[in-house]
């Protein structure tokens, strides 16, 4: 339980964040024709921002499904190599039914929160910081198909900083204890707005280059010695 409330409390600012990001979501989901019940259950069963958000766009174009299908697994391959990551996070010892839960949770905060615990992360940690984030992406994407254009987009899209600080939370802290981790950021940052701004790659696309260089340069120069945990 200590978990779970340690999580719950780490997942406000994520659900007071991702309430924003789906409520400006909701408004492409209204311009899609869904209905805010529909808005609501696509959220609340796809816990990706980009992958909704192109799902959206291709319901609004009427592309057929396969194209639907193709768009959205470009738009979210990124958490392949997220489950990777995480896969070496979790006990050996735990129950599938754990795995498949956090497997389907899996977002980019929830993947941050997962491995920055060590030695292993705990499920029931995650679970407290989804029980209350979860929700409010779903109930973010509804109202904002009920409230249509009615408020300033730059308004919604302003709410989203929260999210941005959550993100800043989560890498300051290891990067003051180590200045290889704080020179990969420093280089991800860069890397990323020069192929954002000067190539037509998408943003998955972009996060999916950069996560494999910039780990494998990390790798390269200063590998970590191999250590074990004990049960």
């Amino acid at each position: 339980m200590k978990g779970f409330k340690e999580g719950f409390k780490t997942g406000i600012p994520i659900g007071l964040g991702y309430f924003a990001v789906a409520f400006s979501l909701g408004i492409a989901a209204a311009r899609a024709g869904l209905t805010p019940f529909q808005g609501f259950l696509t959220s609340f069963l796809v816990n990706a921002s980009a992958g909704e958000n192109a799902a959206f766009i291709a319901i609004r174009e009427s592309v057929p499904y396969l194209q639907m299908i193709l768009i959205t697994v470009v738009s979210n391959i990124r958490y392949v190599l997220m489950s990777f990551a995480l896969s070496q996070k979790i006990r050996p010892k735990t129950a599938i039914l754990h795995r498949l839960l956090l497997g389907f949770y899996l977002t980019d905060e929830y993947f941050a929160l997962a491995v920055s615990q060590e030695p292993f992360c705990d499920p029931f940690y995650s679970y407290g910081a989804i029980s209350f984030a979860a929700p409010c992406w779903a109930i973010g994407t509804a109202f904002g198909i009920i409230m249509g254009n009615a408020l300033p987009f730059k308004i919604v899209s302003a709410l989203s900083v929260a999210l941005y600080g959550m993100f800043l939370a989560i890498i300051i802290p290891p990067a003051k204890k180590q200045k290889q981790i704080a020179v990969l950021i420093v280089l991800s940052f860069l890397s990323s707005y020069l192929l954002s701004t000067f190539t037509p790659l998408s943003e998955s696309t972009v996060t999916i280059i950069l996560t494999i260089a910039v780990s494998s340069l990390g790798a390269l120069l200063w590998p970590v010695k191999g250590e074990t945990y004990e049960e």
